[in-house]
């Protein structure tokens, strides 16, 4: 699974980050498309996650974020790869 972040930012008042995610199977796609709660897309292949932040909570709010962006990116993204393989692995897809 490869997971990287598309876009983020504010959109009508609410912090949100949207990631891609491709290498998954189509097994593996129905079930988060049926059992995730975050808003979610699938086009093609890949499976497009938007999540939505509380201000505290956003993690590219702070002025560190803004000088290291490249760091918050990959952590954000190993993060969400590790959200992901754990909730496959729960039920074993």
């Amino acid at each position: 699974m490869i997971v990287k972040i598309i876009d983020y930012g504010q959109k009508t008042n609410q912090n949100f980050v949207k990631y891609s995610v491709t290498q998954l199977t189509q097994n593996q796609l129905n079930f988060l498309e049926n059992n995730l709660d975050e808003d979610i897309e699938i086009n093609d292949d890949k499976l497009i996650v938007t999540l939505y932040f509380e201000d505290k909570l956003y993690p590219f709010q702070s002025e560190l974020s803004k000088h290291r962006l490249e760091d918050y990116l990959a952590r954000e993204e190993i993060e969400m790869n590790l959200f992901l393989s754990s909730f496959l692995d729960d039920v074993n897809i």
